[in-house]
This record gives C-alpha cells, sequence and structure tokens, in this order.
C-alpha cells in the first residue's frame, strides 16, 4: 500500500506529481500522470485510493494555480463572478454524485466517448486559430450563460465518476459558450474544478480511500508544480496554452486508446 513505500519510490510519486501539479496548471489533465503512476509503482492500491490520492494532491495544487492567477488584476477583473456563485456549489455536488457511481458502474465504457470527444475538440481548435482569442463581452448572452452552468454540472459529474481531461473541457467549454480567451478560461476552469475535487475527495474521504499524510506530502509538490504552470499560463499567454491544449488532447487520447487495447 501507499502508505508504506520506499524512499525511492516516494520520490518518483513526488517528481510525478509535481509534474501533474504543472500540466493541470496550465491546461487540465495532471490526473493522467499521477493516477497511473501510483497504480504502476504501488499495484496492490486500489483504483479508489489512487483517484481519492490524486484528488487530494489536486486540490491543493488547484487552489494554488487559481490563486496565483488571480494576483493578476486584468484576470481578475474579467472573471464571471455569477458563473462562479452558481457553479461552485453546483459542480461540488455533481462531482460527489460522479464519485458514488463509481461503485456502482465501470469507467471502461466512458474511454471510447472522452477519446472520441478530445479529438473533436483537438480537431476544431486546430482548425479555427481564432478560437480562443479575446471576444467582446457582447458576445456572450443568457442562453449561453445558462448552457454554460449545464456543462459545468455534467463535467463535474464526469470529473467524480472518471476525470481526465476535466480542466480541458472545463476550459473548452467556457471558451465556446462564454467567449473567453483561452487565459480567462483557464482560471475559470481552475475555480470550478477546485469544487469538483472537493466534492470527489469528500466521497472518497467518507469510503475511508484517502491515506492523508501520503496525500498531502504529495500535494505539496503538487502545489509547486502548479506555481511553475500558473507563471507560464500568464506570461506566455493565449497562444502557449492553445498549444498546450492540443498537445494534451492528443496524450489523452493516445493514452486512453492505449488503455483499450491493453485493457488497462
Amino acid at each position: 500500500m501507499l502508505a508504506e513505500l520506499s524512499a525511492e519510490t516516494f520520490s518518483i510519486l513526488a517528481v510525478g506529481s509535481f509534474v501533474a501539479g504543472t500540466i493541470d496548471a496550465i491546461v487540465g489533465g495532471g490526473g493522467l500522470i499521477l493516477i497511473p503512476l501510483i497504480l504502476i509503482v504501488a499495484p496492490a492500491t486500489p483504483e479508489a485510493v489512487a483517484m481519492a490520492t490524486n484528488k487530494l494532491a489536486a486540490v491543493f495544487g488547484t487552489s494554488s494555480a487559481a490563486a496565483r492567477m488571480l494576483r493578476a488584476s486584468d484576470i481578475r477583473q474579467k472573471i464571471d463572478r455569477k458563473l462562479v456563485a452558481f457553479g461552485v456549489p453546483l459542480a461540488f455536488a455533481c462531482a460527489a454524485s460522479g464519485a458514488l457511481l463509481v461503485s456502482m458502474l465501470s469507467s471502461e465504457a466512458l474511454r471510447p466517448l472522452v477519446i472520441f470527444l478530445l479529438l473533436a475538440v483537438g480537431t476544431y481548435v486546430a482548425f479555427n486559430p481564432g478560437f480562443g482569442k479575446p471576444q467582446h463581452a457582447s458576445a456572450q448572452n443568457r442562453h449561453r450563460w445558462l448552457v454554460g452552468l449545464f456543462a459545468v454540472g455534467i463535467i463535474a459529474t464526469y470529473d467524480g465518476f472518471f476525470g481526465p481531461g476535466t480542466g480541458t473541457f472545463l476550459i473548452i467549454a467556457f471558451t465556446a459558450l462564454l467567449s473567453k480567451s483561452f487565459v480567462e478560461s483557464a482560471v475559470l476552469a481552475k475555480i470550478i474544478n477546485i469544487a469538483t475535487n472537493l466534492g470527489a475527495l469528500t466521497v472518497f474521504a467518507i469510503g475511508g480511500h484517502v491515506i492523508w499524510l501520503f496525500g498531502l506530502a504529495l500535494a505539496a509538490f503538487n502545489v509547486a508544480g502548479a506555481q511553475v504552470g500558473a507563471r507560464l499560463v500568464l506570461s506566455k499567454g493565449t497562444g502557449f496554452v492553445r498549444i498546450a491544449l492540443l498537445v494534451i488532447v492528443v496524450v489523452m487520447s493516445v493514452k486512453l486508446g492505449y488503455d483499450i487495447y491493453t485493457g488497462a
């Protein structure tokens, strides 16, 4: 089990948590690194414990990245506070509901759908160079805002149940529906992602799946990585996030496709 790992094995996981925090802060998808890594170095670990450990580390890492990004006044002023006010509690509740489904349904059935959605998203972004650039506020209306809130609920449920690509899907949803830039969407996605992580983590904690000291140790490295990722987003801007999003879409699609092929 995780609590009995050697110093060398923990070092591997610490590096993995750092890298996961960096990637998560930029465009999401950090769970694709840390969860498989835990299951590889500690194969006796139940999947629920691995997911819970990832959520615990991600709560701190994502919160750290969001706080770092919100220090930039130009970003802070553009945050949709109404969406945050409604979206955060909705995301928490939906993610908790999704986590409850883990023991009832198999996540294997979701993998082909997720790959299809990722490839569709990647294709659209790749062939629409203007997508993700700042738009005028008038491009948003009430209908699209409500659809955006509905998307938060769906993605949050998915995060609690399965999870890979949650941050990526949130960024795409906010960019497409609310006419935000990739950077603005990334910050908003972090805020919502904090709530989804907390919702799922609460369910895992009640179920006794959280190894607190071990998870908190990995969280420290996740926070360090998240700070690096947040700085890159703020300094490099929309073009950098666009490229990172396309890269993570390809990597995630290959990883999930490989899991299907090998039956992992």
